[in-house]
């Protein structure tokens, strides 16, 4: 049952919202899809009209909806998939088999804002999907300031650019870092690895010399707990 608070929050998200893709409140939780165009003018009006008053950012962060959905368990005996997913994951972003739907490419990322009103006891969940080719979106820092270090992670590891941000660069990854380790189609184990070099005495970038290993449990459904017990009314 939802909560009556966060059913009157979604109702006037509703009137006041119109052009809002999708507001729905499920299980006390109250989410609203917007447009990346939107995205200023929405927060803006979240964070200053006294119905809403959201005034703390608590969290935003990326995501990557590449294979969302698939099934790699439907076997009934082991699955040999196991490492592969990592190794023969396509790596430029096109949609994997299957994936060729109208929001294969245009709904790949999402950037997501949790939101909190303390004078409302009320919170609020903004999600704008972003296309696989531009990922683009406008910075809120103007408008919470805690956003700043949250969009530099989501650029960092998922590759999202925050249109007029005045320190876009890694914050969590090393300078010289290639690739997006959050990305779907990133390997899994990496592109590059580093050490120290004593004779040279500097950090050095190598090929990566890890031995693909399976990291992925496999499945086996023939053991004790699946075979048929003959009965003595059977016998």
């Amino acid at each position: 049952m939802s909560n009556p608070v966060n059913t009157s929050l979604a109702e006037r998200l509703k009137r006041r919202f119109t052009n809002a893709l999708e507001i729905r409140c499920v299980f006390s939780e109250t989410t609203m899809e917007v447009a990346a165009l939107d995205i200023l003018k929405v927060c803006q009006a979240l964070h200053d009209e006294p119905d809403f008053a959201f005034e703390q950012l608590i969290d935003l962060c990326g995501v990557d909806y590449l294979a969302f959905g698939d099934v790699e368990w439907e076997t009934i005996e082991a699955t040999g998939h196991g490492f592969s997913r990592g190794v023969t994951r396509i790596l430029d972003g096109t949609p994997p088999p299957g994936k060729t739907g109208p929001n294969a490419t245009t709904r790949r990322f999402a950037v997501v804002y949790h939101l909190l009103s303390v004078r409302n006891n009320e919170r609020l969940r903004v999600k704008v999907y972003l296309p696989n080719n531009e990922p683009v979106i406008d910075t809120v820092i103007n408008i919470w300031s805690s956003a700043n270090w949250y969009e530099r992670e989501a650029f960092d590891l998922y590759g999202i650019l925050f249109k007029s941000h005045p320190d876009l660069r890694r914050i969590l990854t090393d300078y010289g870092f290639i690739g997006h380790p959050f990305r779907k189609d990133f390997p899994l184990t990496g592109h590059v690895e580093m050490r120290y070099d004593s004779e040279r005495q500097r950090v050095v970038y190598e090929p990566v010399s890890i031995e693909p290993r399976t990291l992925v449990p496999k499945v086996k459904r023939d053991d004790h707990r699946y075979l048929h017990v003959v009965t003595e009314e059977e016998d």
